[in-house]
């Protein structure tokens, strides 16, 4: 079996079209070695209205936009590129690849071609799953910074390059071969059959997800708890607090074992507890803190800043 890396670049992006000017692959063994290496470029049948992931202009692919114009639409190398991926003999991978698949599938549409039908690897899963992070989304650059693989970032052929390197990577570090290297990681292909397409995944993520969801709904419970706690207690006249307005951190105020019976105390100290830091004099949270509100309340610097142990001291 031969493994296949491809890569895409498009002109522009938008939900319900997506103009490919590049389509870059590699097809090497088993053994990483390397049987053909190329970029297809296509006249994508349109302008280039190019931004980065934040949606912001200013990327920049390293080709010669005028040459695009030089080359055949997508529908030219359509069956090449079908031949290509749903070839039962090759092993299909890509990086953050459910971007490029879904836009194969705009470009059918766009010109009214069948769907494409294959199953898909994608590196960036593996190695978030490698590594047990998913906190973020690891780019090409960022893994393949320590593996000295050098490659032109957004030029096709040399992303699918790198795709493979972070692969064969994987490989050597967990002792496995490339047909091995999803099992051994707990992968579920992704797939793409009659327009309709399955994200690859991972045991390992799916088990974040859960966590980060039930993370979630706890938070929620916890701060409905917190509220309904707050909006029942009353200011008293006088005592040491009298005057004080608290505001807690987002992570302090989550944490209702800590939380209410701080809230509590503070209020029988006849202090009182706003959500606005406009109205605070002392804000809570621990050193490390690194919440919205945490940076807010550190900039606008007209207030005492304190930790969860230090106010404690204050009702002893």
């Amino acid at each position: 079996m031969n493994l296949v890396f491809f890569d895409i670049e498009c002109a522009s992006v938008h939900k319900t079209i997506a103009k490919i000017c590049a389509f870059g692959y590699v097809v090497c063994d088993e053994q990483f070695n390397i049987i053909k290496k190329e970029d297809i470029l296509i006249n994508p049948k349109g302008g280039f209205h190019l931004t980065d992931r934040r949606g912001e202009k200013g990327l920049e692919l390293p080709y010669d936009y005028a040459e695009f114009k030089k080359h055949p639409p997508f529908p030219a190398v359509y069956s090449f590129i079908k031949e290509l991926l749903e070839d039962k003999n090759n092993l299909v991978f890509g990086h953050a690849i459910l971007n490029d698949v879904k836009y194969l599938d705009l470009e059918t549409r766009r010109f009214h071609l069948p769907s494409f039908n294959f199953r898909f690897l994608d590196s960036q899963i593996m190695y978030m799953t490698h590594v047990n992070d998913f906190s973020r989304q690891f780019g090409l650059e960022y893994i393949t910074e320590n593996l000295n693989v050098v490659f032109t970032p957004h030029r096709a052929a040399d992303d699918a390059y790198a795709t493979m390197k972070i692969v064969e990577e994987l490989c050597r570090i967990r002792g496995v071969g490339p047909l091995d290297l999803a099992a051994d990681l707990g992968i579920k292909l992704g797939k793409i059959r009659d327009h309709n397409i399955v994200k690859p995944t991972s045991s390992a993520f799916e088990k974040h997800v859960k966590d980060r969801e039930a993370a979630r709904e706890m938070r929620s419970r916890n701060r409905t708890k917190f509220y309904i706690y707050l909006s029942r207690r009353k200011r008293k006249k006088g005592g040491r607090l009298y005057g004080e307005v608290f505001t807690f951190s987002r992570n302090l105020e989550d944490d209702v074992d800590q939380s209410i019976p701080l809230v509590g105390a503070i209020y029988e100290e006849g202090g009182v507890y706003s959500q606005k830091l406009n109205d605070c004099t002392i804000y809570v949270c621990d050193d490390d803190d690194g919440t919205v509100r945490t940076k807010n309340a550190r900039q606008l610097g007209d207030m005492r800043i304190i930790t969860p142990a230090e106010l404690k001291e204050m009702f002893n």
